[in-house]
């Protein structure tokens, strides 16, 4: 190239090709150049290399990462809640226990505490903070080797990827980059406040509390937006460590942590200096809260709607979804039957059962020590109830016992048993210095009375009889000790209480009241079923028959109408799942709940429309939306103003209101003057009823009546036994009903029972006394007439269930005579008028009867 000086030279010396030759030379930085393109190359490479394993890898994380859509319809597992039907909270159901708060309800100083101690750059970031990760990088590298846990860098959104999605707390690479992966898509697909709604409301808080709502409860007692700032910052200082900053357990480590977030939120101005000192000088003091429910003697009823509830939503929805359910318990009748049934037991324990002795034994040097730090050890049974106390006997001698009272602090007590408590105790198992008991201190001051658990069992129901809602439910002597539901769960036989349905069935067929049967002996084959009395009325009313509860009458009225239409009777009313068509279960000799016979009580009661008990009154969403209301009964949207709300009954009529208006008429007097007077003792209201006493004295029951409310009762074992003879259902069951209903009706309206139109009550003679009976058209009072000479279906021996009989009535039948011909069917017209007392006539056999007693 030839330059403007016509040298062809460009102004560069040549350098030499090597030192001290004239010839060529090599360019400058050759080798720098070479250097620096083979680093770039190197570099190149190591990044593509790098870039692919890169992405391999990120596949490999990305791939079955679960979907953040999911989350834009987020709704939290809540608890639900039962309510009783004053509206108390009776019960919470939850696998978590969470209290929902949307985002536009959590107060601000809640949220700024949170932001302040997990992620102060929450609303700038986009779901991952380099910085942070940075430099808890380098902390971590700085404290290798040693026992410190890594420190974490996540975000709330980070957070919220991991519980949500991931639902792992595994420390590894792979679990953080995940995370990192979710928090970016997450910010992408959902809004700042989204996600820390879902934060606030999902994180665990320690002490069974899931989320600020509960977490506010159970530390403080308050609703989330009564909460002072250092409330809200120790909420705030929880998720780092529920269980290290426990206000319980770690008062000083909690109020350390506590006052770290109060400075930190003074940092970032979301409250003055002044405010975070005058907070960090506020005692951490937890309040004590209490989870609310059950109510006092609600658990069998609580149980029976959560089982209701699983079997109609699944234990998922049941659980977890949120849902509000107002139930029919009355809390004030609940705790009343309570109380009346395990007094009940009580007394029968008392005088039956005997003094069983301790249950456990100190040391005599426990005693003659520190009794009140061994006593502290004991755990009490199960079935202990709340009013009761576990204590040592201190001397054997003068009966001094000791016991504690309180929980913080713990102040012992002594006292000495009465002479009538260690007079009963020795007539059982005695006992002696060092024994454990449990003793009742008396409210009047009167000393200490010994308690025992009852072995024998019982159960009652309360139904109102207008719309079958269950006000009241116990289903035994303590839910702690054994959950089995024998109101709802234990099918035993009714006994004579079972009879009322034989003589509704009898009132369907046109049979009156006054009409007479024969109260004389009989026999089936080898069956020879006979009175509890052992002794014989001859031609007897129905009404005298029921009153007296009668079995001779039952049987041969139930050969009159024929066992079917008693069978499709009980089906019909919810009495039982089927019945044989034996004459044995019109005495009772079949199985049915407590429950179930209070539904058939309530429909008798109801005028003969179908009543099927209920629990529960409405069941909500978490929304407010009602998913399910009992069926049957429903207010009219079109009634008219002036006649006031009206309701549609689409119930069935089971059977007609003049049938049912004579056995409650009937079921008065049995009350009044029969074999249930003590039920009745005392009440001055119109109320019915009926005893049951099943074979062998193994069940007694008393079931009853208002114009407005059902009460059944049943005592017993729980696995059969006899309660002792004459232990009949009038006896042990009827006062328990009587303690009830008195309750019960204290604070309802006098009302009368309704009488259809077309029936005629009328006074007359029975023969044994003036009685008051319903009468239908075309019905005599007093008049009995010829019923022909049966239901046309024979009954013989193999229709009795004699061959199920068992030889278990000797004790209470009278020596077997000449047995008397069977009168299959009712008394002829013109029969003359039953003497005024008992006809004494030879006995039939040794059988009371399979069922019913009395």
């Amino acid at each position: 190239m030839t330059l403007a000086d016509g040298s062809g030279r460009d102004g560069r010396m040549d350098e030499p090709s090597r030192p001290g030759a004239g010839g060529p030379r090599r360019p400058r930085y050759r080798m720098v150049r070479w250097l620096a393109g083979s680093t770039l190359a190197v570099v190149l490479l190591g990044g593509g290399v790098g870039g692919v394993v890169a992405w391999r890898e990120y596949e490999r994380l990305s791939e079955g990462l679960p979907t953040v859509d999911g989350l834009r319809t987020y709704q939290p597992p809540v608890m639900s809640r039962l309510y009783s039907g004053d509206d108390q909270v009776m019960a919470e159901l939850a696998a978590e226990r969470r209290i929902f708060v949307p985002y536009s309800a959590i107060p601000v100083r809640v949220r700024s505490a949170f932001l302040a101690a997990e992620d102060q750059k929450f609303f700038t970031h986009g779901g991952v903070d380099p910085l942070a990760i940075l430099r808890a990088g380098v902390t971590d590298m700085m404290m290798h080797g040693t026992k410190h846990r890594p420190i974490g860098a996540s975000t709330i959104t980070q957070q919220v990827a991991r519980i949500m999605l991931l639902g792992s707390n595994a420390v590894s690479m792979d679990r953080k980059i995940k995370e990192a992966l979710l928090a970016m898509r997450l910010e992408q697909t959902l809004s700042k406040e989204q996600i820390l709604e879902i934060y606030l409301n999902e994180i665990y808080l320690g002490e069974g509390a899931y989320g600020i709502g509960a977490a506010a409860q159970t530390y403080f007692n308050k609703p989330l937006d009564q909460l002072d700032n250092a409330e809200a910052a120790f909420l705030g200082a929880l998720p780092k460590s529920p269980t290290n900053y426990n206000p319980h357990r770690f008062v000083q480590a909690a109020t350390n942590r506590r006052n770290w977030v109060l400075d930190r939120m003074a940092d970032l101005h979301d409250i003055t200096p002044e405010e975070a000192r005058a907070a960090q000088q506020e005692p951490l003091v937890p309040a004590n809260f209490t989870r609310p429910g059950p109510v006092p003697g609600s658990e069998w009823f609580a149980e029976e709607v959560r089982r209701e509830l699983i079997e109609r939503y699944g234990i998922g929805t049941t659980m977890e979804g949120g849902l509000s359910v107002h139930t029919s318990l009355d809390s004030h009748l609940q705790q009343a039957a309570t109380t009346a049934l395990r007094e009940g037991l009580l007394r029968y324990d008392r005088a039956h059962g005997g003094w069983r002795g301790a249950f456990m034994h100190l040391d005599a040097a426990d005693v003659g020590g520190d009794w009140a730090d061994a006593l502290a050890h004991v755990t009490p049974p199960p079935a202990m109830l709340e009013q009761w106390r576990v204590a040592v006997v201190l001397s054997a001698a003068t009966g001094r016992v000791g016991w504690l009272e309180g929980r913080d602090p713990v102040v012992p007590h002594t006292g000495e048993l009465p002479a009538r408590e260690r007079a009963w105790m020795h007539t059982g198992k005695g006992f002696q210095t060092g024994d454990v008991i449990m003793i009742e201190p008396l409210a009047d001051g009167g000393g200490v009375a010994v308690r025992q658990v009852p072995q024998v069992e019982g159960a009652l129901a309360s139904v109102d009889v207008h719309t079958g809602r269950v006000v009241a439910m116990v289903g035994g002597w303590s839910f702690k000790a054994s959950q089995f539901n024998r109101a709802t769960q234990a099918a035993r036989q009714p006994g004579s209480s079972f009879k009322p349905f034989v003589y509704l069935a009898a009132m369907e067929d046109g049979i009156s009241p006054s009409q007479k049967f024969d109260d004389s002996p009989v026999s089936y084959g080898e069956w020879h079923p006979n009175n509890y009395e052992k002794d014989f009325w001859g031609p007897t009313t129905l009404h005298d028959a029921l009153r007296e509860s009668r079995n001779l009458v039952t049987i041969r009225l139930a050969a009159q109408i024929g066992m079917k239409p008693v069978a499709a009777l009980a089906q019909n009313l919810g009495l039982v799942h089927s019945m044989p068509l034996v004459l044995p279960a019109a005495l009772g000799a079949v199985e049915t709940t407590v429950m179930r016979e209070a539904g058939a009580y309530a429909t008798i009661a109801n005028g003969g429309r179908l009543v099927t008990p209920t629990l529960i009154d409405d069941i909500k969403d978490r929304n407010g939306n009602v998913l399910w209301r009992p069926e049957g009964l429903a207010w009219l949207p079109d009634a008219a103003p002036a006649t006031g709300p009206q309701m549609a009954d689409t119930r069935p009529q089971v059977v007609s209101a003049a049938s049912a208006s004579q056995i409650v008429a009937m079921m008065q007097d049995v009350v009044r003057r029969g074999t249930g007077v003590r039920a009745g003792a005392g009440i001055d209201r119109p109320i019915a009823g009926k005893t049951g006493t099943s074979q062998d004295f193994n069940d007694a029951w008393f079931a009853g009546f208002s114009p407005d409310l059902v009460t059944v009762v049943w005592i017993g074992y729980d696995t059969p036994q006899s309660l002792g003879k004459n232990e009949t259902g009038g006896v042990i069951a009827g006062p328990i009903w009587n303690q009830v209903m008195k309750v019960a009706l204290a604070d309802r309206p006098r009302l009368d029972f309704p009488v259809p139109e077309g029936v005629q009550l009328a006074r007359y003679d029975t023969g044994m006394g003036m009685a008051i009976d319903a009468f239908k058209p075309g019905q005599s009072p007093g008049v009995s007439v010829d019923l022909g000479a049966g239901s046309g279906t024979a009954l013989t021996a193999a229709d009795t269930g004699a061959e199920n009989m068992p030889d278990s009535e000797n004790d209470m039948a009278a020596s077997p005579g000449n047995p008397a011909a069977p009168v299959a069917g009712a008394t002829s017209a013109g029969q003359p008028v039953a003497p005024s007392g008992p006809v004494v006539a030879p006995v039939s056999g040794g059988d009371i009867g399979m069922g019913g007693l009395y």
